[in-house]
């Protein structure tokens, strides 16, 4: 089993995964919080949610199954060399679990509070249905051949498609409005600081072995930071040059519909 060659390299490695998790996680909160003042999830939006919770189910399954099994370790380590360390942190676990349970909250504050006419779409159940059942099918592919690791890498791959997923409906409409009223900027912030962290982490970990398959080892990793990072940079670029407040009143522009209400949400973003 590999080691640490530096001590100060291993430390920073630690502290940025923390700092990660603490990044990701609290972006969580305002969306749980503003349902509970309300007793209302009218303007959340309940594909969303379900997507979201699929995703980090997948995410937490592939962590989970890497850090604790030690037959997924060895299939890892047969693949990519016996020297080299396993791609996920006791923080990337932590984060799983710690969004699955804050997701299911915000799933279970829909089935609780006043949802209005809202419901969750056909699209969305197709979606839903087509992924566990994929899942589901690998799975017992995997169980005949006992192709761990492979079966992991398929639940990477669903998270990293249900992360491309859950932020384009969000980006078009703040295109159509013409502005992210409603859209807390402050959880882009902390999900883009994230995402860095994430990628310093990585990179550590890279230089103190002398190796980069820790990021093409770990390609759900390297994609979920990359598409966050892509869609994090075109909020701020919504939010700040392209639809600003400011400009917006200066123009004269009539207020949106939905920025009156006050049911906007608060909008999650890992």
């Amino acid at each position: 089993m590999a080691s640490w060659n530096s001590v100060p390299l291993h430390v920073s490695y630690e502290v940025l995964g923390w700092v990660a998790f603490a990044c990701w996680s609290i972006s969580f909160y305002p969306q749980v919080i503003l349902n509970f003042r309300r007793k209302s999830v009218v303007g959340l939006n309940f594909d969303f949610v379900m997507l979201n919770l699929t995703k980090h189910s997948s995410y937490l399954i592939y962590n989970a199954s890497l850090y604790f099994s030690s037959a997924v370790q060895k299939q890892y380590r047969d693949k990519y060399g016996q020297n080299e360390m396993i791609p996920v942190a006791a923080n990337d676990v932590a984060f799983s679990a710690h969004a699955v349970l804050l997701t299911a909250i915000s799933l279970f504050q829909i089935a609780i509070y006043d949802r209005g006419s809202q419901k969750i779409s056909k699209i969305a159940y197709g979606i839903l249905l087509v992924t566990w059942t994929t899942a589901a099918t690998c799975f017992f592919v995997a169980l005949h051949n006992h192709h761990w690791l492979w079966l992991i890498s398929i639940f990477s791959g669903i998270q990293v498609c249900m992360t491309i997923i859950k932020y384009i409906p969000q980006a078009v409409m703040n295109f159509m409005r013409k502005s992210t009223e409603g859209w807390s900027i402050v959880n882009i912030l902390l999900d883009f600081s994230g995402s860095i962290a994430n990628y310093a982490q990585m990179s550590v970990q890279s230089i103190d072995q002398n190796s980069w398959v820790n990021f093409y080892g770990n390609i759900g990793k390297l994609l979920l930071s990359l598409v966050s990072l892509f869609f994090d940079i075109l909020f701020m670029c919504q939010h700040y040059l392209l639809y600003p407040e400011k400009k917006r009143k200066l123009e004269g522009s009539p207020e949106p519909d939905n920025a009156k209400s006050s049911d906007r949400p608060l909008s999650e973003n890992v």
